[in-house]
């Protein structure tokens, strides 16, 4: 694809549109009722999802943060407390619908890059003590999306673990962009997956899919999260042609993420030749980059000179500005993106 007068739409992964191959895969794919569970080819993908993930049973919901609701449904009752770093999805971008909705009490905290040390969840579990709510989950996001793509290592995943087995907390993943962090890391989904309750995973983001995220765990807790599903509404009827692209998505989809990884550090490398002393550009770890400005003010004008040469991002923040790689820009997006930015203006 040429990339001169091309949009360049850095504001999500979750902007990518659904390929020929993929629509064709839509078109040809056998359906059936699936609140009925009669819909064979979303039980082909529950099944493919939680064999990559090396669990029980999966079950496919619309979207990320229908999934993360029913993660916390299953290990948190009315009142109970869930333990999370404030930057996560969770607590930050899903209109606190785990209090709304479920009654749930957030316990957040603060850490320097997403994530959260055991010593600091060790500090936050609550004595039991009738005056407060009882500390019943940690939920972990791999990759940390607001701190700009941060992988959760294998080992600080194991030490969460351990800290959550010895105090009896339930550990729900975040994994919307789970795949992106084994890439990066080398490490196979499964052995994130083996070290927590239950695990959620988008197929609209880096996957490229137009709709749909799974649900993984055992056989008994799916069997519950299928009712909370349907409770929250998002019992689906002939939602084969959605599966089908999720199924198109794991066979072909996944490897190609080291090519967005290598995108992401390319930008980096472009933005920080280009842009002057007010920017901070944080180097990426997987598909997501942030750049840090010196004031709001900045942010704005930035933002709106790149969106007239046809550079879209989005900001995070009054200072923060993310640029997010993924399978529907053209070859060779980060260098046309220096060459549109060109060298640093002089300013007095």
């Amino acid at each position: 694809m040429p990339t001169e007068n091309t949009i360049l739409d850095f504001r999500s992964d979750t902007v990518t549109q659904p390929g020929a191959a993929m629509r064709q895969v839509m078109a040809q794919a056998e359906v059936g009722d699936d609140v009925m569970e009669e819909d064979p080819t979303v039980r082909r993908l529950e099944e493919r999802a939680a064999e990559i993930c090396g669990r029980q049973a999966a079950l496919f919901v619309p979207s990320g943060t229908m999934a993360n609701l029913i993660g916390l449904g299953l290990h948190c009752g009315r009142g109970d407390e869930a333990i999370m770093e404030r930057r996560t999805h969770s607590f930050a971008h899903e209109v606190g619908g785990g209090a709304a909705l479920l009654g749930i009490v957030f316990s957040v905290l603060d850490s320097q890059d997403g994530i959260l040390t055991p010593a600091q969840v060790r500090a936050a579990i609550r004595a039991h003590d009738i005056h407060e709510p009882i500390s019943k989950l940690l939920v972990v996001e791999n990759t940390v999306n607001l701190a700009g793509g941060r992988v959760v290592s294998l080992a600080q995943m194991q030490a969460l673990h351990e800290l959550a087995k010895e105090r009896n907390l339930r550990l729900h993943m975040d994994g919307a962009r789970i795949f992106n962090a084994a890439v990066a890391s080398g490490v196979p989904v499964a052995r994130y997956a083996q070290l927590v309750d239950t695990l959620s995973f988008c197929l609209s983001k880096g996957l490229g899919c137009p709709v749909g995220s799974l649900v993984v765990g055992d056989q008994k807790a799916m069997k519950r999260a299928r009712g909370l599903r349907k409770m929250l509404g998002g019992g689906m009827r002939q939602a084969g042609v959605l599966a089908a692209c999720g199924l198109y998505a794991l066979e072909h989809h996944i490897e190609r993420l080291a090519d967005d990884h290598q995108c992401a550090k390319e930008l980096a490398q472009q933005l920080q030749a280009a842009l002057d002393h007010r920017f901070q550009v944080q180097e990426p770890e997987s598909n997501i980059l942030l750049v840090h400005t010196d004031k709001q003010a900045t942010t704005e004008t930035t933002l709106a000179e790149w969106k007239q040469k046809g550079i879209l991002a989005l900001p995070l923040s009054d200072t923060t500005i993310r640029l997010v790689t993924h399978l529907d820009l053209p070859t060779g997006a980060a260098a046309e993106t220096g060459r549109r930015l060109g060298k640093p203006a002089k300013r007095d």
